[in-house]
């Protein structure tokens, strides 16, 4: 609909509610002159008389009161649609997909706050550890780790973690504590791969002068191997083998005495996650909230 013949409507309705061009100028802001000049061009349009007018009143046609009840409905319609989206400018609501890494346990409880604080919002979560592509897959935010590499993206820090070696005290009372990282050639490893290159991680160790002591001088034994954090934890627990860890995976293990560190000295790498989203002037409210939300809080 053209903006002048919603424009029109507008005029008619007026004049039909007030039975007057002088009242309905004065409400709209325009002469009595412009109003009529409306409603002409709007009969000349709709090739039907509206109006019944003499010296001393105005009454609606039957074409005139059935066009009055339309247009009654078409314009709250208009307002009404009018109000939902400057609500929704300013209120969070709506649909949210986000890829988190396989790391459940860390943003479940942000999640979960979340949603309390925005229940409008609905959040569509995907766990995985592949590196999706944010743009082309439709999501429209990331918790990933590592640094922002694609020119599409805009970014913020959530938080940054150490990496600790793991194992049981079972284990260890079992089959001795390596005191360096040579010493993990006799023992089962629990290894991760990851999903998109299928490479197995390197394990961050350092000699005694400070160099990298992974890969290729170190080769570690591969008693399992998996893409996920949760089984190389279950494994450790069950004592068998020593695992490569984020800090934050074992947090509660370390706390309660069922898994314990090794080589600390030796263990150099810190992960950092940052949320990622597509690079915008203006993100929809859902996503603003969502961004500011995990900011703010942090892993």
């Amino acid at each position: 609909m053209k903006s002048e013949s919603l424009s029109g409507f507008n005029v008619f309705v007026q004049v039909a509610e007030t039975r007057s061009f002088v009242a309905a100028g004065r409400a709209l802001g325009v002469s009595a002159s412009a109003i009529g000049k409306s409603v002409a061009r709007l009969e000349e349009r709709l090739g039907v008389r509206l109006f019944h007018r003499s010296t001393r009143s105005m009454t609606l046609t039957a074409e005139g009161t059935m066009l009055l009840e339309r247009s009654r409905r078409v314009l709250a319609e208009i307002e009404a649609a009018e109000q939902e989206l400057s609500q929704s400018a300013s209120m969070p609501r709506g649909r949210l997909r986000v890829s988190l890494p396989m790391v459940s346990g860390l943003v479940l409880p942000l999640l979960a706050d979340f949603m309390r604080a925005y229940p409008a919002v609905e959040l569509d979560l995907s766990f995985t550890d592949r590196m999706v592509d944010v743009v082309e897959e439709g999501y429209d935010a990331v918790v990933r780790t590592g640094e922002l590499l694609d020119s599409r993206l805009s970014s913020r820090q959530l938080g940054s973690f150490g990496t600790v070696i793991v194992g049981s005290p079972a284990y260890f009372a079992k089959n001795g504590v390596p005191q360096r990282p040579a010493d993990l050639a006799s023992h089962p490893c629990l290894h991760y791969r990851f999903p998109n290159s299928g490479k197995l991680e390197v394990w961050p160790l350092l000699r005694k002068d400070g160099e990298p002591d992974g890969e290729p001088n170190l080769r570690l034994p591969t008693s399992m191997i998996c893409d996920n954090a949760e089984t190389r934890v279950w494994f450790a627990l069950q004592g068998l083998g020593i695992a490569c860890l984020p800090e934050f995976a074992v947090r509660a293990e370390l706390a309660a005495g069922t898994l314990r560190t090794v080589l600390d000295d030796y263990v150099d790498r810190t992960i950092t996650f940052r949320l990622l989203w597509p690079s915008s002037r203006h993100p929809a409210p859902k996503l603003r909230a969502f961004i500011d939300f995990m900011a703010a809080r942090g892993l």
